[in-house]
């Protein structure tokens, strides 16, 4: 292979952030634009040929459907252009889960899809932006790559994006995946896979779709009442994510007013890792276990389902148990 094009598209995020001083832990999101960050990258050595093109420039706790649209088109016209090898999307840490995840089950699996951020401000003394680039450069160049699903890149190593989770406020250490931890190790001058690629030439599970459907998620705690799921569940409710205790468990009385809202209910956990089974008493609620989903990409499946007309809890199940 020659030199490589990539695509960068860039949506702000700690990566693109600045602060007052070196030594700040505040600092500010979304400073630096796409022209001035691959001038960064460009004295860096690495041989490519990277096309930028600024989708956003915000804090990731900013991000909408309306971003996504824009970066799903981008990705989209990315893949299909014969002068491109791979796409790497620069984004903020805070939801770079949600957004890796949502693109995994809307795009097809024929080109490397790269997401990456920062732990640190450029301004800050060990600014992890540009080694975390570097080494996205380096997976978004590997044809093997490709047939793996959306990938996130961070701290040396590559998840999945079905995987990928936030599990520090801060360091550089910050994630972890689960079931799997890692699919890969990368520096930028190596690159080693856990495995061969499992998902070789498949097309996206789901049709995009900006306009998905209210489903708000429930997060558990002692002394929870039933009137939280009142508050919770509106007109415009379409189903509900449990963030629950231990493997997804609700208060009695709270279990009895989901049951009988009528819609679609996945029990997650608020625990950072462990499966959620399927208990007992899910066929008679009609609730659906998350299994290895967190709440927020729970949520982000169920959205998906409810949009493409599935409301049965047992098709609903076996989307949740597929890897």
């Amino acid at each position: 292979m020659g030199i490589p094009n990539l695509t960068v598209l860039a949506t702000g995020g700690t990566i693109a952030g600045k602060a007052d001083s070196a030594t700040r832990h505040d600092y500010r999101p979304g400073q630096i634009g796409i022209d001035e960050f691959l001038s960064l990258v460009e004295d860096l050595g690495i041989e490519a040929n990277l096309k930028g093109e600024q989708i956003a420039n915000i804090g990731s706790e900013d991000m909408s459907p309306e971003i996504w649209q824009r970066l799903h088109d981008a990705v989209s016209a990315a893949i299909v252009d014969p002068d491109c090898d791979g796409v790497i999307v620069t984004h903020g840490t805070d939801t770079v889960e949600e957004t890796a995840f949502l693109l995994d089950l809307t795009l097809p699996t024929s080109k490397p899809v790269v997401l990456v951020g920062a732990m640190r401000p450029a301004t800050a003394v060990g600014y992890d932006g540009l080694r975390n680039f570097a080494n996205a450069m380096r997976v978004a160049s590997d044809a093997e790559a490709a047939g793996r699903g959306v990938l996130v890149v961070m701290g040396d190593r590559v998840f999945a994006a079905r995987d990928v989770r936030k599990t520090r406020t801060r360091g550089t250490d910050a994630f972890q995946g689960f079931p799997r931890g890692s699919v890969g190790l990368v520096t930028p001058s190596s690159l080693d896979w856990f495995g061969a690629p499992w998902r070789r030439s498949e097309a996206a599970r789901f049709a995009f779709r900006a306009d998905l459907p209210d489903v708000p998620i429930l997060f558990v705690h002692a002394g929870m009442t039933p009137d939280y799921v009142e508050r919770l569940v509106v007109d415009e409710t379409r189903g509900v994510v449990v963030s629950g205790v231990g493997e997804g468990n609700m208060p009695e009385p709270v279990r009895k007013a989901l049951a009988a809202s009528g819609m679609p209910v996945v029990r997650a956990s608020r625990v950072d890792e462990g499966l959620v089974d399927r208990e007992p008493e899910d066929d008679e609620n009609r609730f659906v276990a998350a299994r290895a989903l967190n709440p927020q990409k729970a949520r982000i499946l169920l959205q998906m389902l409810i949009a493409a007309g599935e409301v049965e809890p047992a098709a609903i199940q076996r989307a949740f148990d597929r890897p």
